[in-house]
């Protein structure tokens, strides 16, 4: 089993029963997975495909667009360490949640955004985000928000070269960061929740 290479946990583990665990798709997952292992309070982070209709598929396959996956970002926590909202937050404010099947120059339908649940409450939680995020995003200009919110379905973990990418590749492709839109959830900004890099 890999151990992530910041946050020292093995990334298909768990620090305990009462763990929680979250996707998040939200256009490559190299970029969205640095965002989410910055988070104080996150156990640890993996990327890898949900949401299609093939097993086991494989990156060429999901790029193909024609295996309906999404490429998204599980993220796992501990009760108290860090609230679902934060995580909420990092999402909406570092990425454009209104192009559809794309985001930015990337095109097909693994770049779009959305929030695997994995909970009733995370759900809730994700749906009240989204519909006080609207308004702000309607006021710059953009939207409507195309992000779905759906329950959790089979995680199939990518290939080793794509985990913790930009830890390996520093100068690596990455098209993720503050789209300057704040959203009402949580008490702290994400960009200034996200750490400095680490190792």
């Amino acid at each position: 089993m890999s151990t992530h290479p910041i946050l020292r946990h093995p990334i298909e583990g768990s620090p305990g029963p009462d763990a929680e665990t979250a996707y998040f798709g939200m256009g490559c997952f190299w970029g969205a997975e640095r965002l989410f292992w910055r988070v104080p309070g996150v156990w640890t982070t993996s990327v890898g495909y949900m949401g299609g209709n093939t097993q086991k598929p494989s990156y060429e396959e999901v790029c193909t667009g024609l295996t309906g996956h999404a490429e998204v970002v599980k993220v796992v926590w501990e009760p108290g360490a860090v609230a679902y909202e934060q995580l909420l937050k990092v999402f909406w404010e570092n990425h454009d949640p209104t192009q559809g099947m794309r985001q930015g120059n990337d095109v097909g339908t693994q770049y779009r955004s959305v929030l695997f649940t994995t909970t009733p409450e995370q759900r809730d939680a994700a749906e009240a985000s989204k519909e006080v995020f609207e308004p702000i995003v309607r006021a710059a200009g953009l939207g409507p928000i195309t992000t779905a919110i759906v329950p959790a379905g089979q995680y199939w973990l990518a290939e080793e070269y794509h985990q913790q990418y930009l830890h390996h590749v520093p100068n690596g492709y990455c098209n993720h960061g503050p789209t300057g839109l704040s959203c009402p959830v949580g008490v702290v900004k994400a960009q200034v929740e996200v750490e400095p890099p680490r190792g």
